[in-house]
């Protein structure tokens, strides 16, 4: 075994300050054997061990587990963009412009058939006057409109909402 040096002595030798000594000390990196004393050749070893692995983009432990963390989440990502993929070409997988086209086009069916209710009211009760059937689409419009609207306070619930403000 070599002679215990100090650490100003192992700072020389690897180019670091004291307080680095130390602090290599406390990460395991130098080997101190008494009060402010290392084994130079230990340390040495060590320090030039750690360098390499710092170098080869491995460094240390730690960072390994983050690498291999960061592969499985890649993965994993990859095989849910895969799934995703799967999923559309089975037709289990809708594209979100597919869906509101469609919307869109069943709330203009649905608009169309409610603004008839009307007309199709008024060939079966012949009795109604005109004046009943405006007030009957008037009603229909407002309920429309306020369904059509992004405030959900305004949609008609019976309750007071601007379908019900009218008096019958």
């Amino acid at each position: 075994m070599d002679e215990p040096v100090t650490a100003k002595v192992v700072g020389d030798w690897l180019g670091v300050s004291d307080r680095t000594i130390s602090d290599l000390a406390i990460r395991g990196l130098a080997v101190r054997i008494g009060r402010g004393k290392y084994d130079l050749h230990r340390t040495v070893q060590l320090y030039s061990k750690h360098l390499r692995e710092v170098a080869a983009a491995r460094g240390g432990e730690g960072q390994i587990l983050d690498l291999t963390a960061e592969r499985a989440r890649l993965a994993k990502e990859q095989a849910d963009g895969q799934e995703l993929k799967n999923k559309q070409a089975r037709g289990e997988l809708l594209l979100a412009p597919d869906v509101a086209r469609e919307w869109i086009d069943i709330q203009r069916r649905v608009r169309g058939g409610v603004l008839a209710v009307t007309s199709r009211v008024r060939a079966r009760l012949p009795h109604l006057t005109p004046a009943d059937a405006v007030e009957i689409d008037s009603e229909i419009r407002l309920a429309l409109e306020a369904l059509s609207n992004d405030d959900r306070d305004d949609a008609p619930d019976g309750d007071g909402g601007p379908a019900a403000a009218t008096p019958a």
